[in-house]
């Protein structure tokens, strides 16, 4: 199964390029779904017919659905949700507000992603599209399951090894309701799909995250570090889409002005990508709606390329091996040295840049030594480790 995500800064039309895509991957022979994991669904508006939670015939070969994520969060999360209403009203919280909160931010998204699993797994289509949310949540939602893992790894084991000597002495002594083995095996379920989602996701064979963009300054800044963050966690980028592009064709003067800064920005977007390709989709005279649209923008887009090929094949992490030792290796364009923190803590190495930050559980090749030192190489990060016994380190 090929799995493609299309992702970007809010506006930029990543449903129509998503929608696109699907409608070229149905025509060229592969039976496809287009899914919707952005809370605010748009893929019906697209295709100019109604989309349920379930897969909806829209074309031969072509299917679409938008998640709901409140049937996703009933099916996944019931019996922790349960609970946690619970302990949240026995603090004295009304009903309403301990339900809200037994629904933690952020799973909404995350089951919604689960369905990328579920069809995996079931091998009833051959592509997938995901049309995400705006990139800076689907940024944070991709690496959940890194965080997820995190907290698992230190708490899960321990907590319910306390909590089941606990049970052993009366009840009576406890203000606070106890988890009982449904919580936990709700969670430990949740767990390990989220755990094997990541690896569907991390898996440069079959999942490629694509960016859609404008030409404009702060759409270009945006993509930039999108694409920067992506890199850092893990994922593979094959693709920039350039959507609303003018035509060659423009000559009227109050749209001369408005092509020139394209065309300037354009040539950044090339510069700063020079190893992905970028396709250009230019801005219709119309609204992309309905299947004809779609299809011409498909076309148009792709040429005579399969859409469903991985364009770029660049690893965002490498472990290298040299006289001196090992390296570990991430592709991180558009960050100055002094923006990246670094530290190693156990066998993990912790990395912050700006707002986001990845705990990496390195490989043992690695754990068994230690961060020594870094550098920036032509947009590479390059972490040194070396046998060297010491207090944990901090370099940047």
């Amino acid at each position: 199964m090929r799995i493609i995500l299309y992702t970007g800064k809010g506006g930029v039309g990543k449903t129509s390029v998503s929608a696109a895509t699907g409608l070229l991957c149905a025509e060229l022979g592969y039976r496809t779904l287009v899914m919707s994991t952005d809370p605010a669904h748009s893929l019906s508006d697209s295709f100019n017919m109604k989309l349920g939670a379930e897969p909806t015939e829209i074309c031969d070969g072509l299917f679409g659905m938008e998640i709901d994520p409140f049937a996703e969060i009933e099916e996944n999360w019931a019996a922790a949700k349960d609970y946690l209403t619970t302990l949240f009203a026995s603090q004295g919280l009304d009903e309403v507000a301990a339900e809200e909160l037994a629904v933690l931010p952020g799973m909404d998204e995350l089951f919604s992603l689960l369905k990328v699993k579920q069809f995996y797994e079931s091998k009833e289509f051959d592509v997938l599209i995901v049309d995400c949310a705006p990139t800076g949540a689907t940024i944070r939602l991709l690496n959940f399951p890194e965080v997820l893992q995190w907290y698992m790894r230190r708490l899960f084991h321990v907590e319910r090894y306390v909590v089941g000597t606990i049970r052993r002495f009366k009840r009576e002594i406890f203000s606070v309701p106890l988890p009982d083995d449904a919580v936990f095996d709700t969670i430990q379920r949740m767990y390990a799909n989220v755990d094997e989602m990541r690896d569907i996701l991390l898996s440069s064979q079959v999942t490629t995250i694509r960016l859609v963009l404008n030409p404009e300054r702060m759409v270009i800044q945006e993509t930039r570090r999108a694409y920067t963050y992506l890199n850092l966690f893990g994922f593979h980028t094959d693709a920039i889409i350039a959507n609303k592009v003018f035509p060659e064709e423009v000559a009227d003067s109050y749209f001369s002005e408005w092509k020139r800064v394209q065309e300037a920005y354009l040539e950044e977007v090339e510069a700063s990508f020079p190893n992905l390709p970028i396709f250009k989709v230019r801005f219709y005279e119309h609204e992309v709606v309905g299947i004809e649209s779609l299809r011409k923008m498909a076309y148009e887009t792709f040429g005579d390329s399969d859409p469903t090929r991985i364009f770029a094949q660049d690893e965002p992490m490498q472990v290298l091996k040299d006289s001196d030792g090992y390296a570990l290796v991430l592709t991180l364009p558009f960050v100055s040295r002094s923006e990246v923190e670094l530290y190693q803590k156990g066998d993990e190495l912790i990395i912050r840049i700006g707002n986001f930050k990845r705990n990496i559980i390195l490989p043992m090749t690695l754990a068994r030594l230690e961060a020594v030192g870094a550098k920036f190489v032509e947009g590479k990060l390059h972490i040194r480790f070396a046998d060297r016994r010491g207090a944990q380190r901090k370099a940047r």
